[in-house]
């Protein structure tokens, strides 16, 4: 099924509809008892349908807020590289949101701004960058302010945000953990994309017919 309703049907497989084959839809309607008047596009375009509802529904009250993690603490642009690190590890994150004055949200600072800041492209290269010169690593880390290292923009979901909002957002982003914010783009805390997939299986098994 091709135009806007078929892209939308594409859309729903996100939260695990599964694929009917002719055969499938065939047998099923032969354990109708009647005449059914519709052909098996019909029954399909029936299913979908109801799948979307289903969904709906099974996703009315999840949203950013609820399955966010409360109480992460910003890192501040003109905070040294070294301390932002002691800050991410003791936060249990891989990465923290960088804020402004206001508790706005302008960048996120994460493993990978690290190792493009150390020049290395994974954390054993780094390993022996610091063998080879670890002064040079440390120079590195306690002059280097976090604004200069952080990855900005960064994409935030609103705290209301619903099911697809959240997916659609970490489409955009490829992080592990995104910053959530309020209306007027204050932190307010963190969305894992481990604690959206487990919400996504609880939807899958629950609209499973």
């Amino acid at each position: 099924m091709t135009g806007p309703m078929g892209l939308a049907f594409a859309a729903e497989r996100d939260v695990g509809e599964i694929s009917l084959s002719d055969s499938d839809i065939v047998d099923a309607m032969g354990r109708i008892p009647g005449y059914l008047d519709i052909s098996t596009e019909d029954f399909r375009v029936l299913y979908h349908l109801a799948h979307h509802n289903a969904v709906d529904r099974l996703a009315e009250g999840i949203c950013a807020a609820t399955l966010m993690h409360g109480g992460a603490h910003g890192l501040t642009v003109d905070m040294t590289m070294a301390k932002a690190a002691r800050t991410i590890v003791a936060s249990g994150y891989k990465g923290l949101p960088v804020i402004d004055q206001e508790g706005r949200v302008v960048g996120i600072l994460t493993e990978t701004d690290f190792l493009k800041r150390m020049k290395a492209d994974t954390f054993l290269e780094l390993m022996l960058r610091l063998i080879e010169d670890a002064g040079e690593i440390g120079h590195r880390c306690h002059e280097t302010p976090v604004g200069s290292a952080m990855t900005a923009p960064v994409t935030v979901v609103n705290a209301s945000a619903d099911f697809r909002a959240m997916l659609e957002a970490f489409r955009r982003h490829p992080g592990r953990a995104m910053p959530v914010a309020d209306g007027d783009g204050r932190l307010l805390g963190m969305l894992l994309r481990k604690d959206l997939l487990a919400a996504l299986t609880t939807l899958n098994w629950e609209a499973m017919p």
